[in-house]
């Protein structure tokens, strides 16, 4: 993922029809970029917007009952309207999708080849949805000038990406320290990891059980099968091990797939001298009531 100094943004959300769950435009302060949101039920009638017809990038996203991760297909057209009129068409797993093109059409072909090629490069790095795409994307020949601009349009993008609910292009970058990091040391395994904004973190180096009791839930078999398949686990001998950080929904989450069982996270994950998560939140809450 592009460097970025995290700093405060404001977001535009324009909704034409009043409709919430319908199109949605998406534009950035101080950006020159706009995104079109929209959902597959209401596709021709979004195709009457001008901005179908410029020089974009797009991303298809979908769902399958096989995998908890989203199924994303990621493509570039000029325009846009007329890959995404084939993609109505032909490509039946997408729910919804969104593209983005600039306000004054000041990007052309080559610019969206390089950020469709950044894209797939990031999402096959973070591992966190099935590709549709079948061949890479190979990137144009730019200036270094271009090469900066496109590489500042990405980042504003990246950022605007986890505000639709769509988490695909982000590898964590660890931030454990010792003050904040919580142990599992049960069934046979180690592990280590810590809250953050994005969820719960499971740290590289973590041990996973092979084995998954009779009553495990049945979405954290199918977790547990992404983690494998996407080789975010390999095996270690005895156990499965990370081989990269990874975020979960929840403390649970995270505990119950590294045990293989349904767990309550909140108890089983311990700091260093033994306090239960549950613990550490409330006193953090007995300790905000004092100070105010």
């Amino acid at each position: 993922m592009p460097d970025q100094q995290q700093r405060p943004f404001s977001i535009k959300i324009f909704v034409p029809d009043g409709d919430p769950d319908g199109l949605r435009v998406v534009e950035k302060s101080n950006w020159t970029g706009v995104g079109i949101v929209f959902r597959r039920t209401n596709y021709k009638e979004a195709a009457k917007r001008d901005e179908f017809l410029r020089t974009g990038v797009y991303i298809l996203v979908g769902s399958s009952e096989e995998s908890s991760l989203p199924t994303v297909y990621i493509g570039e057209g000029d325009p846009v309207k007329a890959r995404l009129d084939s993609h109505y068409s032909k490509k039946d797993f997408w729910d919804w999708a969104v593209f983005f093109v600039t306000k004054d059409s000041s990007i052309n072909k080559a610019h969206v080849k390089h950020l469709e090629s950044r894209l797939l490069e990031l999402a096959g790095d973070a591992k966190q949805c099935k590709l549709d795409n079948t061949q890479s994307s190979l990137s144009p020949s730019l200036s270094e000038a271009e090469t900066a601009d496109m590489e500042s349009f990405l980042s504003d993008m990246l950022s605007i990406f986890p505000l639709l609910g769509l988490n695909v292009f982000e590898t964590v970058e660890s931030k454990a320290t010792p003050d904040n990091l919580l142990f599992i040391n049960a069934k046979g395994i180690t592990a280590s990891g810590y809250e953050d904004a994005k969820g719960f973190v499971v740290c590289k180096g973590s041990q996973m059980v092979k084995e998954e009791a009779p009553a495990i839930h049945n979405y954290m078999v199918t977790l547990r099968k992404d983690l494998l398949e996407q080789s975010v686990v390999e095996d270690g001998g005895k156990n499965y091990v990370f081989t990269q950080d990874r975020v979960f929904g929840s403390p649970s989450t995270a505990s119950g797939v590294l045990l293989g069982r349904a767990d309550n996270g909140r108890t089983t994950w311990k700091t260093k001298d033994g306090r239960t998560l549950k613990e550490v939140q409330e006193a953090s809450i007995v300790k905000e009531s004092d100070d105010v």
